[in-house]
């Protein structure tokens, strides 16, 4: 085990992110306003514990419209770098700072209630029949909730409140898991439209497009996914999680749950199975604390079992999913858990101590999102840690100075973390670190000044839990890391660029410019090239690029159909998959005004040669 040295800051820094709930879309923020001094400072008095959702902006919750090609709004985007980074010494391979008083308040990990503060008004209730504490910090939540953050940048004072609405009635749910495994002729609610009617020579061809076949509460339900397994995508929504052929979109299995999906992690295991998170009742009294293996093959269940509680307070956040190996995780406020994939067996839980994992990001490296209670709430010590997924043990630990919190990872291999700083949109600041195999400090990356990036990460409306991985618009090779800039402006003069920084050095290599009137967005790298989303314009069709390492124009691979362009751009909050020659686009969020309209939104799209 390696023992991080001391690191000094460099010279600047980042301005970056907090992912924001899926289908929230935000306004443009505002520069930073002033720069943070060489040390950073304590926390402003009265910042909410870690995992509280940040200052609002536009309304979270509802009835998403279906945007036009130039009403696709990002994420709240963060202002160029100043300084200095998130440094401090590092302690040994546990990370375990000096330890305070036990006495009360000084129990405090990410997202955990409050002890004081006020909860303002709202609407429905999350959290009924729960203590009150619990109670008035959700209340809170949900007036913050799709709140954007900056990195080393400021916000917009004049940014709308949202309005929380209450959820409606919700159909009956099965007693348990049933699988209809199809006979491969189904539609699964195909479009009928002659969608090739108008394509042009050189255009790749609309597959199929599918349209909603889930009957819905009233403000609809985010969508869990999508995955790829062999020639099957899978996405859920709700109670069911269906699995379609990537050939034709004919289902070829549906599966019913027994309540709510609330969690799902970003990836599946290597042969294709996931353990997702179903609510354990149907009342507003439920947690997220039921694990259900799923082979997504086949869309048969495997084991459930209930995640036990470790405090009085345990299990009332979200819970984040992360997948490594054949490891599971289950991340939440003030505690962790991980289990076998394969036979349900638990692996570790709660540590000992004062520091506890509240989120993980899996992949290749299990990679752990660690909070230490301090005698000082307003000004947190975070760590980063690389964690054995058969035992939980540190394999590593990096500690950022004090104040600093862990945001995202944005990749596991190579390494690169975000943290946030502040506790409002007027003194949020942000830093991207990339760390070295060994936990020590790689480079701080450091942006030109006026560049702005989007980035949505995690799960959607969250109310106390975080997720960290499974971010949208970055990418990353083994010595580069690329991200989308916001959008320029807006209508039909709109675009971005896609940066490409160096992570040994932290500076910027190379800029690329989308094509005029678009945006594009990396998706995951295809060998040394990056592979790109470009949406589609005003009577431009979208479609799938590729960028040089050494940067320059976007290539089109597989140019979406001009004729289709309205369709594809009325997705809500789009998540894009690229594989074997096709593209895949499927909506964040289902929602419609009635049940007429909710069945004939429009939920996936596929295209190919």
């Amino acid at each position: 085990m390696t023992q991080p040295p001391s690191q000094q800051p460099p010279q600047g820094g980042f301005g970056a992110p907090q992912g924001p709930p899926q289908g929230v879309p935000q306004p443009p923020q505002g520069p930073p306003q002033t720069p943070p001094p060489a040390q950073p400072p304590q926390a402003p008095a009265g910042q909410p514990g870690y995992g509280y959702p940040q200052q609002p902006t536009q309304p979270g919750y509802g009835y998403p419209p279906q945007p036009g090609p130039y009403a696709q709004q990002q994420p709240g985007p963060y202002g160029q770098p100043q300084q200095p980074g998130p440094y401090a010494q590092q302690p040994g391979p546990y990370g375990q700072p000096q330890q305070p008083g036990y006495g009360y308040p000084q129990q405090q990990y990410p997202g955990a209630p409050s002890p004081a503060g006020p909860a303002g008004p709202g609407g429905g209730n999350p959290f009924k029949g729960k203590p009150a504490v619990i109670i008035g910090a959700a209340v809170a939540a949900l007036l913050v909730i799709g709140g954007g953050v900056f990195l080393l940048s400021g916000g917009d004072d004049d940014e709308k409140k949202p309005v929380a609405k209450k959820s409606g009635e919700v159909q009956k749910p099965s007693a348990s898991p049933t699988v209809d495994e199809g006979d491969g002729d189904g539609t699964g609610r195909e479009g009928s439209d002659d969608l090739n009617g108008g394509r042009k020579p050189g255009e790749a061809k609309v597959l199929w497009l599918q349209k909603n076949d889930v009957d819905l509460p009233r403000n609809g339900a985010d969508v869990y996914g999508p995955w790829i397994v062999g020639d099957t995508i899978i996405k859920g929504m709700y109670r069911t999680v269906s699995g379609y052929s990537v050939a034709d979109g004919k289902q070829k299995w549906t599966l019913k749950l027994p309540a709510d999906i609330c969690a799902a992690p970003a990836q599946t295991t290597a042969d294709g199975r996931i353990v997702i998170g179903v609510k354990n009742g149907t009342t507003d009294k439920a947690d997220c604390s039921d694990l259900q293996l799923i082979d997504l093959n086949t869309g048969k269940t495997g084991w459930k079992k209930p995640v036990k509680s470790s405090g009085l307070f345990d299990l009332m956040s979200d819970i984040s999913l992360a997948i490594s190996g054949n490891t599971v995780t289950v991340g939440r406020t003030g505690a962790s858990n991980a289990f076998r994939v394969s036979d349900g067996k638990e692996l570790f839980g709660k540590r000992d101590g004062i520091c506890q994992p509240f989120a993980f990001a899996g992949g290749a490296k299990l990679i752990a999102a660690t909070s230490c209670r301090t005698d000082d709430l307003d000004n947190p010590q975070h760590q980063i840690e690389e964690i054995d997924p058969d035992t939980g043990k540190p394999k590593w630990t990096y500690k950022p100075a004090r104040g600093w919190e862990v945001d995202n990872v944005y990749s596991v291999s190579p390494l690169v973390v975000s943290l946030t700083k502040g506790s409002s949109s007027q003194d949020k600041k942000w830093s991207i670190l990339a760390l070295r195999e060994n936990g020590t400090l790689r480079s701080q990356v450091i942006s030109d000044k006026g560049d702005k990036f989007p980035m949505g990460c995690g799960s959607a409306f969250a109310i106390f839990g975080k997720s960290v991985d499974g971010c949208d618009g970055v990418t990353a090779d083994a010595n580069t890391l690329y991200m989308r800039t916001q959008d320029d402006t807006s209508g039909a003069g709109r675009t971005n660029q896609v940066v490409a920084f160096n992570l040994n050095t932290g500076r910027t290599k190379w800029k690329a410019k989308a094509p005029a009137e678009q945006t594009m967005k990396p998706l995951r790298m295809e060998g040394a090239d990056v592979i790109l989303y470009v949406d589609a314009g005003y009577n431009k069709g979208g479609g799938i690029a590729t960028l040089s390492p050494s940067g320059g124009s976007p290539r089109m691979i597989l140019q979406h159909p001009a004729s289709t362009a309205q369709i594809e751009s009325s997705f809500w909050d789009e998540d894009v998959l690229y594989a074997a020659g096709r593209s895949f686009i499927v909506s964040g969020r289902i929602s419609a005004g009635n049940d007429e309209k909710e069945l004939e939104t429009k939920t996936m799209m596929a295209f190919g040669k």
